[in-house]
């Protein structure tokens, strides 16, 4: 009874202390009317601090009623004052703040702005959601600019996954990222769309992305469909209205040679139309004989703002890649892994390379009808076209005896997006409501051939502990092109219709102290087959229940409930199309900012089941196709730091504990139990960078991160036993220098110069083998910049 009744006293005093309470809200310009991100905004009289967004919107939440002074100042500027009177239960809108600053200081604002630490405050407008990142019921990372350009990474390949608790990036081809968290395969992104193909699209060059957020769950807020582990956002670069300049140029281990420049800025005085280019040259040699990767990016954008309220975004990406035939990366022995050194091959130079054009136009148009209402509509048009082979032995003997195969490794991707959605506040009585409605149509098209192959040697000729890698020119196939990929027989072919309708109501109780998100998401997915001559319809209704509480302005504490529904195009072998994935999704979870803000820190727990799971099959002798067994149960533990601990001091440091097992397999009951193929058990990266902010010594810093992975195991299970792999650590560092207009940094990968890999066992015929690619020794970049 002392219990209730002191638990009473409480509730009563904290919905009294409620009362007295408030929430400040606004909006800051430039002096041309352009959102000005990245300024500081503080409340004299508290220590209440804070940052605006891209859109210049900033928020202050729990304040106690009185009269205060809002502070607003950012490097470059001078700083503003305006009085302001909160009241008790009164959310207050601020008039709009703009700054008086010239161009040239403006350009200095923004430039300073983007040099933000690792740190982001919200996600991209691409995820649609206006809720910061503290008070979003889900674990959210995002990867930003500055982190990547520490790291000098080039594309998703090169360790993006590092940065994130438990996502990890499986071994395959150069031309796609496959990439993991929680136990499965998680769908690419770009810009909000989903652009996952069987075996694609090309992987996005960083030189025109600005960041990568990872959502973990489903998350139906997405609208388009996505796997109970989560999915990755690639968010690509958009103009800002200030004309800035820069140019970097790389040079680094292999033989390879790098050139970017990113154009950013506005046509006419006025800012109705702003542009920017980013473009990037790359010839990229390796560690291994033959290997190359030579790429070019083009990224055009154009935003014309017709009012202060309405605008229209028309951009273009293509990428261009050529590189040795996919499969050459692979090592095999049937002795055990690392049998061969790091550096072995099957390539050839006498093999033409590969040729990949990846093409993207996006149309997007957006308008606020009020401060509280807003439409956005995107289009989008994707063209992926591959031409060249693929190499993958025949067979392997004891002796290290291969004989080595080719095959016509041609695609064609055609993918065409439409979305629509509108964000909204409704107020009804003391609950703001927070809308999110919106359609997510898709049309998927893809074609693959594979049906032609030969043997490059003879016989088992081809010896690994003594390899000749000359080939005979009469004995490289001449395969027959001359039929157009879409007409061709014995192909595998991927189409796939679908639209969603989603619908999310965020009450928000107590002045957004306490969240209630309640959603649900309608699909219907229509995969026709090979022939095209008939189809068949997938439909579900799936929902959505969040909670997020706030402790106090710097803490939340959420939970969350998710389905996931998610189509799968395609057939096995037999011509037998796939199940549609479903899941429930459970997850709770503890954000905290820390030191007013500096860095945050977030805890997730989560559990999910997956029916109607996909794997390799272990009969396809050309490790392409794919089969339905069963489902999964995953439970498992995420923490992730990021943020600036001290000035100049900058950290990201993460962990994840996975515990993912088959829960029914259809093929092999005897599997029931295992761990699940892919599956890492235990992942911590961490990545800590030191800049000096004063002195003599401005601007040098160093920078040391380490990768570690512990218990993993092989995502290509042949026989339905678990096969682990060896444990992974690898240590990376940097040093550098910049100022306003310079920079230059060395990055040495691999520092301990390990032999690094990820393979699996595998059987060719009666041979029981391994397979494995191997990372490269110890390697260098040195970048030097120049902005103007």
């Amino acid at each position: 009874m002392k219990g209730t009744l002191l638990s009473l006293c409480l509730l009563l005093l904290q919905i009294f202390a409620m009362a007295q309470s408030g929430s400040i809200k606004g909006t800051v310009f430039t002096a041309d009317h352009k959102p000005a991100g990245y300024v500081t905004i503080g409340l004299k009289g508290s220590h209440a601090g804070a940052i605006t967004d891209e859109q210049g919107q900033y928020k202050f939440e729990k304040v106690k009623a009185g009269n205060y002074i809002l502070k607003i100042s950012a490097v470059g500027v001078q700083s503003t004052e305006q009085a302001i009177q909160l009241s008790a239960g009164e959310t207050l809108q601020v008039p709009d703040i703009v700054l008086q600053e010239s161009a040239s200081e403006l350009q200095e604002v923004v430039v300073n702005g983007l040099k933000k630490g690792y740190k982001a405050e919200n996600v991209s407008p691409t995820l649609r959601i206006k809720t910061p990142l503290l008070e979003i019921p889900q674990n959210i990372q995002v990867v930003n600019s500055k982190l990547l350009a520490d790291q000098q990474v080039f594309d998703m390949l090169e360790g993006v996954t590092r940065n994130v608790s438990g996502v990890t990036r499986g071994e395959h081809w150069d031309n796609y990222a496959l990439i993991y968290t929680r136990g499965t395969q998680i769908p690419a992104l770009r810009d909000g769309m989903n652009v996952s193909m069987p075996w694609g699209p090309l992987t996005e060059d960083m030189s025109f992305v600005d960041r990568v957020e990872f959502i973990k769950g489903p998350a139906g807020f997405m609208l388009a469909n996505a796997e109970p582990g989560g999915m990755y956002n690639v968010v690509t670069k958009k103009p800002t209205g200030i004309n800035r300049r820069e140019v970097t140029f790389t040079a680094g281990s292999f033989d390879t040679y790098r050139a970017t420049a990113d154009v950013d800025g506005k046509v006419d005085s006025k800012g109705k139309l702003l542009y920017r280019l980013n473009v990037m040259g790359q010839k990229k040699g390796s560690f291994v004989p033959y290997d190359f990767n030579d790429r070019v990016s083009v990224a055009p954008v154009l935003k014309y703002n017709f009012t202060d309220h309405t605008s229209l975004t028309l951009e273009y990406d293509y990428q261009f890649s050529r590189m040795r035939a996919p499969g050459a990366a692979y090592q095999y022995s049937a002795k055990g892994f690392k049998d061969v050194p790091r550096n072995w091959t099957t390539a050839s130079p006498d093999i033409d390379p590969t040729n990949i054009n990846d093409h993207r136009v996006l149309l997007a148009f957006n308008h606020s009808f009020n401060s509280k209402w807003s439409l956005t509509t995107q289009l989008a048009y994707f063209n992926y076209r591959q031409v060249g082979t693929s190499l993958w032995p025949r067979t392997i003997d004891e002796a290290g005896n291969m004989q080595r195969g080719i095959t016509i490794w041609d695609a064609l991707g055609k993918n065409a997006f439409g979305q629509v959605f509108v964000n909204g506040d409704v107020r009804t009585g003391a609950v703001t409501h927070r809308i999110l409605a919106g359609v997510d149509l898709g049309i998927k098209d893809y074609w693959a051939d594979f049906s032609q192959n030969a043997p490059l040697d003879a016989t088992a000729s081809f010896n690994i502990y003594h390899p000749n890698h000359a080939i005979a020119h009469s004995s490289i196939p001449v395969f027959d092109r001359s039929i157009p990929i879409t007409e061709r027989t014995g192909i595998y072919v991927v189409s796939q219709k679908y639209a969603s309708l989603y619908v999310q109501d965020e009450l928000q109780f107590f002045h957004d102290k306490l969240r209630l998100t309640l959603a649900g998401r309608y699909t219907v997915s229509t995969d026709a087959n090979d022939a095209g001559s008939s189809s068949t319809d997938d439909k579900k209704f799936t929902p959505r229940v969040g909670l997020s509480a706030s402790l106090d302005k710097q803490t939340s504490v959420y939970a969350v409930f998710d389905q996931a529904f998610v189509p799968q195009p395609g057939r096995d072998r037999a011509g037998n199309r796939f199940k549609p994935v479903t899941g429930n999704s459970y997850e709770v979870g503890f954000k905290r900012d820390w030191f007013g803000g500096r860095w945050n820190s977030t805890v997730a727990l989560y559990h999910y089941t997956k029916n109607n799971v996909l794997t390799g099959d272990p009969n396809d002798p050309n490790h392409i196709y794919s089969i339905q067994i069963g489902g999964i149960r995953a439970n498992g533990v995420e923490v992730d730091v990021k943020g600036e601990l001290a000035k100049g001091l900058d950290l990201m440091l993460n962990y994840a504990y996975a515990d993912s097992r088959i829960a029914k397999d259809t093929a092999n009951s005897k599997t029931i139990g295992n761990i699940t193929p892919g599956v890492t058990r235990h992942v911590t990266n961490a990545w800590l960078s030191y800049r000096l902010p004063t002195g003599r010594l401005k601007g040098f810093g160093v920078s040391l991160g380490y990768q570690y992975q512990i218990g993993r195991y092989a995502w290509y299970v042949f026989d339905g036993s678990e096969q682990q792999i060896p444990d992974y650590f690898r240590l990376d560092g940097s040093i550098s220098w910049q100022n306003k207009k310079y920079s230059i940094a060395l990055n040495i990968n691999n520092i301990l110069n390990d032999y690094l890999f990820s393979g699996a066992p595998y059987a060719f015929g009666s041979t029981k083998a391994f397979y494995w690619v191997s990372e490269a020794p110890r390697n260098f970049r040195v970048s030097v910049g120049y902005r103007f």
